[in-house]
């Protein structure tokens, strides 16, 4: 079938992303030749609604290439995103007798693509590993670029390891039956990457929201090279900086992709990772991010008020306003992104150009008004 395709470079492998529709019937095709001849077994992880929709497909597919599948599901939700569920997946890839050849294929969201990755990073010392995501979030952000890990109580993503896929299959098929939130958490996570890529990203992901209907999906061409376009940002990013080296405060270092998600981070955490979804939380953090930044006198309030327009368009956004601000910069603390002590911003001087401040510049009136104005401002 007919497919678009962004090629990945790491240090580990280089690996292909395959983006269209249809694609899931031919997953085991593609798969047998990103894995090779000797690949035996499989373990396919995902959750029960979404294997219920898609499972069958991808495990026929992968059977019909010589593959044994083994399936292995997760509840639904961040707060399955534990070392106690990594915990239980490894001891199943151990039953399962997985070897170094064998390999881990995720089939989901972001929740999922972190467990599934996390797990063959840390069995054997390693095993192969494919992303199926079935998200906007996850199809154009946390399936590129080998992230993997899970939460802890004091914090998010604090348990990970860098392990990069041997393939990427995207779908866009599998976003018709996306719940409208976890659309909506997807193209905020879209507005995050046009706006620290640059103007031609960001004006091509809103002039697509422009043009759906709030509640639906405009599948065409133009959904097609969207996500592929946010892909190869990605890719280009990771390529350039794939550990996130923490010395590296230049507007193409893997942490420019962090903008929005300290304040996003702390949402979920004070919340116990139950009221927003992480593309939700996320919003609010780019809202934030572009507040500091204008009061900081850094951004302009036009582009300020692009930044607002643009997560509008993504759709409504679980209230925040109950949410005490002092909570909010207490959890600020224990971003896992602090350098010497000292939390790392990544704020905007304009669309496209991020640039990474230290926490130190920002006072704690400043980032109070801030985040009032932001909260208020949804």
């Amino acid at each position: 079938m007919p497919r678009l395709q962004v090629r990945a470079r790491a240090r580990e492998r280089k690996y292909e992303i395959n983006i269209g529709r249809g694609l899931l019937s031919n997953s085991g095709d593609l798969f047998r030749a990103s894995l090779g001849d000797e690949a035996h077994r499989l373990v396919l992880v995902s959750n029960q609604i979404v294997f219920s929709l898609y499972g069958a497909q991808v495990v026929e597919s992968l059977e019909a290439n010589g593959f044994v599948v083994a399936r292995w599901l997760i509840g639904d939700g961040e707060r399955f995103k534990s070392l106690k569920t990594a915990e239980k997946l490894v001891h199943f890839l151990h039953e399962t007798k997985l070897e170094r050849r064998d390999g881990v294929v995720s089939l989901g969201g972001g929740v999922v693509g972190d467990i599934a990755g996390f797990a063959a990073a840390i069995y054997l010392r390693g095993i192969p590993f494919i992303q199926i995501p079935t998200t906007v979030l996850a199809q154009i952000d946390s399936s590129v670029g080998g992230k993997t890990g899970v939460n802890l109580p004091g914090g998010k993503n604090l348990v990970g390891s860098f392990h990069q896929p041997s393939a990427v299959l995207i779908d866009i098929d599998t976003l018709q039956t996306l719940p409208l939130r976890e659309r909506t958490a997807g193209w905020c996570e879209c507005v995050k990457q046009g706006a620290v890529s640059g103007r031609r990203l960001f004006n091509q992901t809103t002039d697509y929201l422009k043009t759906r209907h709030p509640t639906e999906l405009l599948f065409s061409t133009d959904l097609e090279q969207l996500i592929t376009s946010h892909c190869s940002f990605k890719a280009k990013i990771v390529a350039q900086d794939e550990l996130e080296d923490p010395t590296r405060r230049d507007s193409r270092s893997r942490r420019i992709l962090n903008f929005g998600h300290t304040i996003g981070h702390a949402l979920e955490s004070i919340t116990n990772y139950r009221r927003f979804r992480h593309g939700e939380a996320v919003g609010y953090g780019i809202l934030a991010a572009g507040e500091i930044s204008k009061n900081l006198g850094l951004l302009d309030e036009s582009e300020l008020e692009s930044l607002g327009r643009a997560v509008g368009l993504c759709g409504p956004l679980p209230a925040a306003t109950d949410l005490d601000v002092n909570t909010i910069i207490s959890a600020i603390a224990h971003d896992k992104k602090r350098t010497a002590g000292t939390v790392q911003w990544v704020l905007l001087e304009q669309i496209g150009r991020p640039r990474i401040v230290s926490g130190k510049e920002i006072t704690s009136s400043l980032l109070r008004r801030s985040l009032r104005q932001a909260i208020q401002a949804k």
